[in-house]
């Protein structure tokens, strides 16, 4: 169980490392390919720098997958090594968050599509509050994990 456990949480801090700053990119992305609105494209200020934030996004995401996808499955795997703590109010709480990332993470997808069509229609604001919800989560997750509040 404690290996399963010491690879979970490899999985969740490189999951959450790229989690954190995948967003951040996107922060400064949108500096330089301002946000036009709905349907209406975008204006590019730097297309070097555009065209490298749109590898180093790419390449962040992947990583951002394989530790997500690490994270699943070891969890998944301690679970099925201890179902009993399925039992455990706080666990559900905890899973229930763990979704939410996954459609952060998705989220992520989307918008990264959109920078790579040349498409935001965010601004650099958005993407700064967008790039505070997993850090909530996390706080959420530790406090949950190591607490077991309930």
């Amino acid at each position: 169980m404690l290996w399963l456990k010491a690879f979970h949480i490899i999985g969740v801090v490189s999951w959450f490392a790229a989690l954190l700053y995948l967003p951040r990119l996107f922060v400064y992305h949108a500096q330089i390919q301002g946000a036009q609105g709905e349907g209406q494209g975008t204006t590019v200020d730097d297309d070097a720098g555009n065209a490298r934030f749109k590898i180093m996004e790419r390449k962040l995401f992947m990583i951002m997958t394989v530790g997500a996808f690490v994270a699943i499955c070891f969890g998944v795997a301690m679970l099925a090594n201890a179902p009993d703590y399925l039992l455990m109010r706080w666990l559900h709480v905890k899973l229930a968050l763990v979704l939410l990332l996954v459609g952060y993470h998705g989220a992520c997808f989307a918008l990264l599509q959109e920078f790579a069509a040349d498409r935001n229609t965010h601004s650099e604001r958005w993407y700064r509050i967008f790039n505070e919800v997993p850090a909530l989560l996390l706080i959420a997750i530790v406090i949950l994990v190591v607490v077991k509040p309930f």
